[in-house]
């Protein structure tokens, strides 16, 4: 009997959890990409600072929060699931799930100027690093311009 009890309110207890982390998942989903776009924007901001003549250039430094972006920035599309247009606030404007072929394509480019920056940032002059840096601010702006709210 005790085992029968345990084994009903065990299998109540998964629903419920379930049913729960049903509701929850856009939220989590929506932080998580929240997350990963504020590392990219902190990371992304430091090698701005350095490239407009802000803060000092250091190339060690650079290069680090390059390859920090370059890690980050596959990791984008993982919070852009099904669903996850509502569940908390977000500046993703709707024309993400309707157009995502076209998101994915952006991101791709994105990913593929952050791992091109990360690469030069380590090997190449300041004007080249300076140049891929333009390539992938470019490359985030061609989202941001057409799937992000102001």
């Amino acid at each position: 009997m005790r085992k029968s009890l345990f084994l009903i309110s065990a299998a109540v207890s998964a629903m419920l959890v379930g049913s729960v982390s049903a509701e929850t998942k856009a939220e989590k989903s929506i932080e998580y990409r929240q997350g990963v776009y504020t590392v990219i924007g902190w990371n992304f901001g430091t090698m701005a600072a350095m490239v407009k003549g802000e803060v000092p250039y250091d190339k060690e430094a650079f290069a680090k929060r390059a390859a920090n972006v370059a890690t980050m920035a596959p990791m984008v599309l993982e919070g852009f699931g099904p669903g996850t247009d509502k569940g908390a606030p977000t500046k993703a404007k709707p024309e993400i799930w309707t157009k995502m072929d076209d998101f994915k394509s952006k991101l791709a480019k994105m990913n593929e100027e952050a791992t091109k920056l990360a690469a030069i940032s380590k090997t190449g002059s300041f004007d080249e690093i300076k140049k891929q840096f333009g390539a992938t601010g470019a490359s985030c702006r061609a989202c941001h311009d057409d799937y992000k709210a102001k």
